[in-house]
């Protein structure tokens, strides 16, 4: 016989010896870390399947909505449309650039007959200064109205005060006319930007 003590008792005092119960007990807890983490991973790759299909079903309607675009786009027309924009921006580019050209022009005009009527209104109807005299401010209120119902402007006197307290403003390009009934509390030059406006 090889051993002299039996093989059994031999593993057993070996068994007893080593201690194996902590080594079985770590074994258990890895294995049960690996099923957690398999489980755990088996989720993951459910939801990342899930998305993955959500995804697909989200591309195939933008594609299918894109083909349809294509499809109903028409290069031809848009470009036309595009040329008619275009045309139209330049006309009316055009349009208010030359409005603004004719607005100073107009605007050159009236400071040229502003300065002409002050100047009408500094003289006498001979050319001299304004005198004192009843005939010559007379006179002068007479070349008044004649610059003004030039312009279209009519002026009419109150009969209790004498004083001016009305005008007839006459557009001859529109047809318009319209009746101001004059405030001393305005200014002179509220009356003339006022009835420049209306010629």
């Amino acid at each position: 016989m090889l051993l002299d003590e039996d093989p059994a008792t031999l593993i057993a005092h070996t068994l007893s010896n080593f201690n194996t119960a902590p080594d079985r007990a770590y074994l258990s807890r890895i294995h049960s870390s690996l099923s957690t983490l398999q489980e755990a991973r088996q989720l993951r790759v459910s939801a990342a399947e899930q998305a993955l299909k959500q995804l697909s079903r989200q591309l195939s309607t933008v594609e299918s909505q894109h083909a349809l675009t294509v499809g109903a786009h028409n290069p031809t027309l848009h470009a036309s449309e595009i040329l008619a924009l275009d045309t139209q921006k330049f006309r009316i580019a055009k349009a208010a650039s030359d409005l603004e050209i004719e607005g100073e022009r107009l605007e050159a005009e009236l400071a040229s007959l502003r300065s002409q009527l002050d100047s009408l209104e500094a003289q006498g109807i001979e050319g001299s200064p304004a005198a004192n005299a009843a005939g010559d401010l007379e006179d002068e209120t007479i070349l008044r109205l004649r610059v003004y119902r030039s312009l279209g402007i009519d002026v009419e006197r109150d009969r209790e005060s004498g004083s001016f307290n009305k005008a007839v403003v006459r557009n001859r390009e529109k047809g318009d006319v319209h009746v101001v009934n004059v405030d001393p509390k305005f200014s002179r030059f509220f009356y003339a930007e006022y009835f420049w406006g209306g010629l």
